[in-house]
């Protein structure tokens, strides 16, 4: 019923005011920029006329000339009221956030509150503690279960089977050595035909790499 009467018609005017206010000024803002626009046009008109007829008609000349000051002094008038719309707009529009900002951190205040209503530091801390026993306890367990599976290593077994592998590995290594050369004297001519021919071999590798960097220049 009360609505009926205006109360929550007043609180929703209330609210929409700055909205309401902003959307006033921009729309006059728009008419007085018309106007500034206008008589620029018109200052621009009046001054082309009065340097056309200068020299051939001076009291129309001066006539323009007076149009000019006129519509000047109009448009500083209407310069000033552009700039005092565009502060009130800037107060507003400024005001408008300051008042949201402020709303918001309110309502964000008491969501922090209604959180933190039923806890206490007492209950963090008993609950951190729990939390640190039961851990503490599956670690014991964990230990306990494992402790079991964990058998003693025998050393002395553990290095006959190293000694084992060791002998095993000499063995093989006897096998596949390789047999003594048959006569000395073979060995010596294969490597004196080695030493022989080896510098043929590094002068023709020389010669092809000459050969290429003359290529390459050219």
């Amino acid at each position: 019923m009360w609505g009926w009467f205006g109360g929550s018609g007043n609180a929703a005017m209330k609210k929409n005011a700055p909205k309401t206010a902003i959307i006033n000024l921009r729309e006059q803002l728009e008419i007085l920029q018309k106007r500034e626009a206008h008589l620029e046009k018109q200052i621009a008109e009046q001054d082309a006329l009065a340097r056309k007829h200068v020299s051939s008609n001076k009291n129309l000349a001066r006539t323009a000339l007076k149009r000019k000051k006129v519509h000047e002094q109009s448009l500083e008038n209407c310069q000033a009221q552009i700039n005092t719309l565009e502060q009130q707009v800037h107060s507003i529009e400024a005001a408008t956030l300051n008042y949201e900002t402020l709303r918001v951190m309110k309502e964000s205040g008491k969501a922090m509150k209604a959180i933190h209503g039923n806890m206490k530091i007492d209950d963090v801390e008993s609950t951190m503690e729990e939390i640190r026993e039961s851990a503490a306890l599956a670690e014991e367990i964990g230990h306990a279960i494992t402790q079991g599976a964990n058998n003693d290593i025998d050393v002395d077994e553990l290095e006959s089977e190293l000694d084992a592998l060791e002998q095993e590995a000499l063995d093989d290594k006897m096998l596949s050595a390789p047999a003594a050369p048959v006569s000395q004297v073979g060995d010596t001519e294969r490597k004196g035909k080695t030493a022989v021919h080896a510098p043929s071999a590094i002068d023709d590798e020389e010669e092809e790499l000459r050969k290429l960097q003359a290529e390459m220049a050219m």
